[in-house]
């Protein structure tokens, strides 16, 4: 099996040129941050800042004495944003650096949180504050729950109930005040950014019940309310990440009409905001998530995203070269997505025959490019050829094409897994380039065709095709279905 190696590099030769530049602070007064916590003695803790929700990146390092104390400290201003400490087995504790970067903290691992005390740094202060005064409340909440497992007559419970809701009452006019009192600092931003959209009661259908289509459209169209694009802090967050990914992969249909309409969307909103690093993440995590992407079809984002914000210079990248390389593949993969009509592999049967691919007549024909020596095609051999026997004179032609090894070796593999019932293809005049003209980077790579040789999927696991072109024959039968019953619904 050939490995795709574009893959491996994609998001590292989609970085902008600038992002090293950008993240690294100008000023120079820079940062000193002291810290102690009990219960850590004698080990090594990192000082980092996110670079979206799955990765961080390295700004200093501290020795911890034997009784938890640690100093982060360097000459340059950190770029701000929210940074973690690191500490043993990967647990971490969240800080956020602003221009107040001269600051210190004393805790304890048997709660973090609870026992944190910063002195300062007021955003730090705050987004303790802020999270200790939700603990109290949830701690408050937890004793009623215990209190209601003990006692559950009738009197007990609602006393139960109504102190439940007192506390709920709380702990919504707590974060109220808390937001309109500290507007303007990060800690507000980011408790907003992440918060849910609060949607109004929907109104009712004619059946009388909420109307959830029009609960999701609100919810989606409110989505972004609290996120400000201007902020290039939030790509050192990984608030970002989480609600590109949350818009685009669950409130957006996975189809590349929507996909684009709404990559265009966040896309427009970044440029708007007018902040290079959140413009430049915006591009590339969207980018990167659909080149391989886990829904079948979608990678038409991909190359739209090339074309509109690579190709044009609108997203500046840190390796040309790369740049061109991926620009190559876009060029490959555009002809060859699902919608495109596949291009007529040139070949010629066993007897040296050409076989005209365009005169093939059938309502799905599968196009099964394969190498003879391959370990991956050996073991799928034995299920295209139950399936090419199964469904052979019922509509369904298999196009078997061999991309390389010699004509010998392509023969010996048609004897020896009797696949004498698909149409078998081979380029003897060994012009066609197969991983350019028609995305073939591993083998074997499938596509399947409807009656008018348009792609309706490509890439999919041979024992997987079966599957689909019966889905998708049930799919074409509800529409014709629907249309049918549309048109009659129009005569009456």
């Amino acid at each position: 099996m050939k490995k795709l190696l574009l893959a491996a590099v994609l998001g590292l030769a989609l970085l902008p040129q600038a992002w090293a530049q950008s993240t690294t602070p100008t000023a120079n007064d820079g940062f000193r941050i002291t810290g102690r916590i009990k219960g850590l003695k004698d080990t090594t803790c990192v000082l980092a800042h996110y670079f979206g929700a799955t990765q961080y990146i390295t700004k200093d390092t501290a020795r911890v004495d034997g009784v938890g104390n640690m100093v982060f400290e360097g000459k340059k201003t950190l770029p701000e944003g929210l940074f973690i400490v690191v500490t043993p087995k990967n647990r971490y504790i969240e800080f956020l650096i602003t221009d107040d970067q001269q600051f210190s903290f004393e805790t304890d691992t048997a709660d973090v949180i609870k026992n944190m005390k910063v002195s300062g740094s007021k955003e730090n202060e705050l987004f303790y504050g802020y999270q200790q005064q939700l603990g109290k409340l949830s701690e408050e909440a937890q004793a009623l729950n215990v209190e209601r497992k003990m006692r559950n007559d009738a009197v007990s419970t609602a006393m139960v109930n109504k102190k439940m809701s007192d506390l709920q009452k709380q702990a919504t006019e707590y974060r109220s005040q808390f937001l309109k009192e500290n507007s303007g600092s990060f800690a507000v931003k980011l408790l907003k950014a992440t918060a849910e959209p609060e949607v109004p009661p929907a109104p009712k259908l004619a059946n009388g019940r909420p109307d959830s289509l029009w609960v999701f459209n609100y919810f989606k169209g409110h989505f972004w309310d609290d996120f400000d694009f201007a902020d290039e802090r939030f790509v050192r967050t990984p608030i970002l990440q989480r609600k590109i990914e949350r818009y685009i992969k669950e409130l957006t249909v996975q189809v590349p009409d929507s996909l684009i309409k709404e990559a265009d969307f966040m896309v427009n909103k970044a440029l708007a905001g007018k902040s290079k690093e959140v413009k430049y993440y915006t591009i590339y995590y969207i980018t990167s998530q659909y080149e391989q992407p886990k829904v079948m079809g979608t990678d038409g984002l991909f190359v739209h995203m090339f074309e509109k914000y690579y190709k044009t210079g609108v997203m500046t990248v840190s390796d040309s070269s790369t740049l061109k390389s991926i620009g190559e593949r876009v060029a490959t993969l555009k002809p060859n997505l699902v919608g495109k009509i596949l291009v007529a592999p040139v070949i010629s049967d066993t007897l040296r025959r050409p076989i005209a691919f365009q005169n093939i007549k059938a309502d799905y024909t599968i196009v099964f490019f394969y190498s003879p020596t391959c370990g991956h095609c050996r073991d799928s051999a034995p299920k295209l050829k139950k399936f090419v026997d199964d469904y052979k004179g019922k509509g369904v032609e298999v196009v078997a094409i061999a991309i390389d090894q010699s004509p010998e070796d392509w023969k010996k593999f048609i004897k020896e897994f009797k696949l004498g019932n698909a149409i078998n293809g081979y380029d003897y005049t060994y012009r066609t380039d197969y991983r350019h003209q028609y995305d073939v980077w591993t083998t074997p790579t499938v596509y399947v065709l409807d009656k008018d040789k348009k792609i309706i999927a490509r890439k999919l696991p041979a024992e997987q095709v079966e599957d689909f072109m019966l889905f998708h024959k049930r799919q074409e039968g509800a529409k014709k279905t629907a249309a049918t019953t549309a048109k009659a619904s129009v005569k009456k």
